[in-house]
């Protein structure tokens, strides 16, 4: 059988917990960082066969993967199989001279910057520690370390912000010219502390999330960058650097190819099987301590599971979709519905439809459409 080619880590410490976030994450701990890379291994090397031995794409996720101790750090990525598309996530403050060629000389090739924005007010309404000049000194320590690809993380439906800021934050970042951006909307969680402390501003944003939405893609589309996938954007192959430059890592999850997950809370999806590792640090710690793999959730993906997340995640892309192996997913009266509203477009051989896609429009509407196309 067939082992995956996509391997993501997930190294959940960070040096704070903002208020919106949701994702796996310890504080500090920085007693445990050698520990939990051990962990890592140790999973890895329980997991062997479920990974081809030279894998397409790594991405090292969290948390702050770079608040990571350096040491620890160092021989993760020394002992890790070395991917054709190797990402580590960033937050500015982290990145120093130091760390930049540390990277580059481990073979990491990619880096995504958590910017978020650049507007000082809005950095403290999300509790980010990088300001502004944090992240340009980060960017150009990256640059003469010799990153070629480098992404931004930007957030747009920041309590507080107005098209302005927005329009100055895209501004900020375009000038800067990085080879990918990831624009998301803000989404914080029912219950965090962030909810209570902004759940009126939230839910005046999320009016006008739509025109942010639209404002991002015009904006980002007029400055050279194509928008290959929902929220995110690549700069387009010209004369100068011919390289595709969407994230291969990503386009693994959306064109439905397995993938290993190692860590905690980490979820892996490989031959017909999708489990997600505890979330509990010393539970995993402990397990493969032991020589056993964590605790998991497991689920069985069934083929109706299968072909409904090939579609909704395909369709997120620029590209045709091919309904080859999927067509039963989609519900025709919708189908032919949303044709005739212009948000789909089909090419077909004979009587039956070959590949679907959203319309521009249709993909500025996004997962709506996508909801109702899904028998």
């Amino acid at each position: 059988m067939s082992a995956a080619r996509h391997l993501y880590v997930h190294l959940p410490f960070c040096a704070h917990r903002c208020g919106y976030c949701d994702f796996v994450t310890a504080v500090g701990r920085l007693d445990q960082h050698e520990a939990y890379v051990d962990a890592l291994l140790a999973e890895l090397e329980l997991g062997r066969n479920l990974l081809v031995a030279a894998p397409e794409t790594v991405f090292l996720g969290g948390g702050t993967p770079t608040f990571t101790q350096p040491r620890a750090l160092e021989r993760l990525l020394r002992e890790l199989p070395q991917g054709e598309e190797v990402t580590v996530e960033a937050n500015p403050e982290t990145v120093n001279q130091e760390l930049a060629r540390l990277l580059r000389s481990l073979g990491v090739n990619r880096v995504s910057l958590g910017v978020q924005s650049f507007r000082p007010h809005l950095l403290n309404v999300l509790e980010r520690v990088a300001g502004p000049d944090t992240v340009r000194r980060a960017f150009y320590h990256l640059r003469d370390a010799g990153f070629d690809n480098i992404s931004f993380d930007l957030i747009y439906g920041i309590p507080g912000q107005s098209t302005s800021d927005l329009e100055a934050d895209l501004g900020e970042a375009i000038e800067l010219d990085p080879e990918h951006l990831s624009c998301y909307e803000l989404e914080a969680k029912p219950g965090t502390r962030f909810t209570h402390a902004h759940g009126v501003e939230l839910a005046e944003q999320a009016e006008a999330m739509e025109e942010y939405f639209e404002l991002v893609v015009e904006r980002l589309k007029s400055a050279g960058y194509r928008w290959y996938e929902t929220a995110n954007f690549c700069r387009l192959p010209d004369g100068d650097d011919p390289r595709d430059l969407r994230s291969r890592h990503n386009l693994g999850y959306w064109l439905g190819r397995d993938y290993l997950g190692l860590g905690i809370g980490a979820v892996s999806t490989i031959r017909g099987r999708r489990w997600r590792n505890t979330p509990r640090l010393g539970t995993y710690m402990r397990s493969l301590e032991h020589g056993e793999p964590p605790a998991r959730e497991v689920e069985l993906l069934s083929g109706d599971v299968v072909r409904r997340e090939r579609l909704m995640l395909g369709l997120r892309l620029d590209e045709p979709l091919s309904l080859t192996g999927i067509a039963d997913a989609v519900d025709p009266a919708a189908l032919s519905r949303l044709r005739r509203l212009g948000l789909v477009a089909e090419e077909q051989e004979g009587f039956e439809a070959d590949t679907l896609s959203l319309t521009a429009r249709g993909r500025l509407l996004g997962g709506g459409v996508t909801a109702d196309l899904l028998a």
